[in-house]
């Protein structure tokens, strides 16, 4: 009989997983193996060997076809729904509550979410007040298994000329965060987007109403925005 630790370890290991095959994939699209193994830093090999294992669960976590990726059960949704809810409620009171700064608080979410429990997470709800975006601005899944919807496009895919209200940036990049901090980009921010430079040079953009200013192609594709009419 396995120990308390390889339990956990097991269970962490389903939830990460569940978790980045919604984050690739959302709700009906399916997960390509590369994708995950990517997201995950596993190999592929390995990703199609526990994809085989959350098919066989009973009753099933993920519907899997070789060669055409993953896509969740509805039991596997809820569950991955449940790890992003917990994950961004725990970065936002870390956040708002104990001061940590929006680069820091995903690694000490990542270590969280699998811990904490239903009564824990409900009381940082309430003591939030019951909220619908994290620090980075991404949606926060609902109780009942439901997302916040909203309307945006990455910056990058703007047209020139148009604007826009920053709605969410990756939080994945800790270096990246802090050096958007430093131009004043968080959600909410006006911003608009005026030209692009020749020769897959930098975007130029207008932060609120500073004045123009460059920001890679890279920084831009990972912040997306609530376009203007």
């Amino acid at each position: 009989m396995p120990n308390s630790s390889t339990q956990q370890a097991s269970s962490e290991s389903v939830d990460d997983y569940l978790k980045a095959i919604f984050e690739i994939a959302g709700d009906d699209r399916r997960a390509p193996t590369a994708a995950i193994a990517k997201k995950l830093g596993v190999a592929p090999a390995s990703v199609t060997g526990m994809l085989r294992k959350l098919a066989d669960q009973t009753p099933p976590w993920v519907s899997y076809e070789k060669h055409h990726g993953v896509v969740l059960t509805d039991r596997g949704r809820l569950r991955a729904l449940e790890v992003i809810r917990h994950h961004r409620l725990l970065e936002l009171y870390l956040h708002d509550s104990l001061g940590y700064k929006w680069d820091e608080v995903h690694d000490e979410a990542e270590k969280l979410e699998h811990a904490i429990s239903e009564t824990f997470e409900d009381r940082i709800a309430a003591q939030l007040g019951d909220p619908e975006v994290d620090p980075h601005g991404h949606p926060i899944p609902r109780k009942d298994g439901t997302m916040p919807q909203r309307v945006d496009v990455p910056l990058i895919d703007l047209d020139p000329g148009a604007s826009g209200v920053v709605s969410r940036v990756s939080d994945r990049d800790g270096e990246l965060l802090r050096y958007l901090a430093s131009l004043g980009i968080r959600p909410g921010v006006h911003i608009q987007f005026i030209e692009r430079q020749p020769f897959e040079g930098p975007l130029m953009i207008r932060i609120a109403e500073s004045a123009a200013q460059a920001l890679g192609a890279r920084a831009c594709s990972q912040i997306r925005v609530s376009p203007c009419d």
